[in-house]
């Protein structure tokens, strides 16, 4: 068998996958308005950074959150269901396949790493006197350490427990942070100890797990939540078949579903309040989307990066919540409801309302916490004014799914 040749066919079929779906992304609205979004904020990160002192703990603000993306480390392997009964038997002729995608992985991952020291930069050189060299050295690092992070994450991989994987990636992360602390620091001599722990590591995993087969169970798994994110956020702009979606019970969120009246108009409001409550692709988008907000919110205090941002982030929660509308389309007992259809789309647009409810709520409320009345003050009224919008635009929307 010819792993050379196997992996470049599903490599093809992954880029042709993703050409079909990003040409929609590209050509969507919620990427016109991201972009504008994302230039308003950067206009206000320059005008932040002018106001930084020598005292601002940059260096430790880029090692956590570069830290962190180094650790993670997912290795794009385009296994498929079926591979684990046809592939099972040749896995010993697919070195090279396994090989081909680790690098894939590294570099894919390295230049998102690139990415996102440049765009801390300029917060970096206010506090700390930079030379070129020293920034290219910085890179050869990141690049170096995500290099031995990425193979170990690949060794542990074939562990049969779950908690290893879990060590590992705590032990890696405490590592690379305290690394990259001391390089951002120019602490000398003391970065180079971390190094060989991270070395030792790696020659560690890949003794222990050389006779060790691979989990193709755990890799087809892995591969699969990779694939069904990536169709997330292409389900915004056109239909995806293959997504697939998570169900949790949440019983601890039932008492949410008590504030609906028992009577008849209430169906459809109970049917998707619950319907949101247990898919994860509503509530663990609103949880990431409000907790990113927040983390943006305080760190550009100004009223109008306040109003922005409110704005940016409601619409974001808002327009990728609204396809719950779609999660009951096919099936017919739903449309056999004794009930006017107009209920089902008036309990959708109220339902994601006070979602965005919610989530501006929190924002209003941890600015006031921060003490910056005047841009909670102005996030409130953005909010109310945008929510109030958007019923009517999700009104619209539905109708045209």
């Amino acid at each position: 068998m010819n792993s050379q040749g196997l992996w470049k066919e599903r490599f093809l079929g992954y880029s042709q996958e993703m050409q079909k779906y990003l040409r929609y992304i590209f050509n969507g609205h919620l990427m016109f308005v991201m972009v504008i979004g994302l230039g308003g904020l950067g206009f206000y990160y320059s005008e932040w950074v002018k106001t930084l002192t020598v005292d601002f703990p940059a260096a430790w603000i880029m090692a956590v959150v570069l830290g962190f993306l180094l650790t993670r480390s997912p290795i794009m392997t385009f296994l498929k269901e079926a591979d684990v009964v046809f592939l099972l038997p040749l896995e010993t002729k697919l070195r090279m396949y396994f090989r081909n995608s680790i690098l894939l992985s590294a570099i894919m991952q390295g230049f998102m790493l690139i990415m996102v020291y440049i765009v801390f930069l300029p917060m970096y050189t206010k506090v700390i006197d930079l030379n070129m060299g020293y920034s290219l050295w910085i890179i050869l690092v990141l690049l170096a350490v995500k290099f031995f992070n990425i193979h170990i994450h690949w060794y542990t991989l074939k562990y049969t427990e779950p908690s290893a994987i879990k060590i590992d990636f705590i032990i890696r992360l405490l590592v690379n942070i305290v690394l990259l602390y001391l390089v951002f620091a120019e602490a000398g001599n003391l970065a180079l100890i971390l190094p060989v722990l991270l070395c030792g590591l790696f020659f560690y995993y890949r003794n222990v797990t050389l006779k060790k087969g691979i989990k193709w169970e755990r890799l087809i798994e892995l591969e699969g939540k990779r694939m069904m994110s990536f169709y997330r956020i292409a389900n915004l702009f056109t239909d995806v078949p293959k997504l697939r979606g998570k169900v949790a019970r949440r019983k601890w969120l039932d008492w949410l579903l008590t504030f609906i009246p028992y009577r008849q108009k209430s169906t459809y409001t109970f049917l998707y309040a619950r319907t949101m409550l247990r898919a994860n692709d509503y509530v663990g988008l609103l949880i990431r989307l409000t907790v990113i907000g927040l983390f943006v919110l305080l760190t550009f205090p100004s009223m109008v990066a306040s109003i922005l941002v409110t704005i940016l982030f409601l619409y974001m929660t808002g327009i990728q919540i609204l396809p719950v509308w779609k999660q009951h389309e096919l099936k017919i007992w739903v449309s056999l409801y004794p009930l006017p259809a107009k209920l089902r789309e008036t309990a959708v647009i109220q339902l994601v309302s006070c979602f965005l409810l919610f989530e501006a709520i929190v924002f209003v409320l941890v600015l006031l916490i921060a003490g910056n009345w005047l841009g909670a003050g102005a996030s409130s009224l953005a909010a109310l004014i945008f929510i109030l919008i958007f019923r009517g635009y999700s009104a619209k929307k539905i109708r045209s799914f």
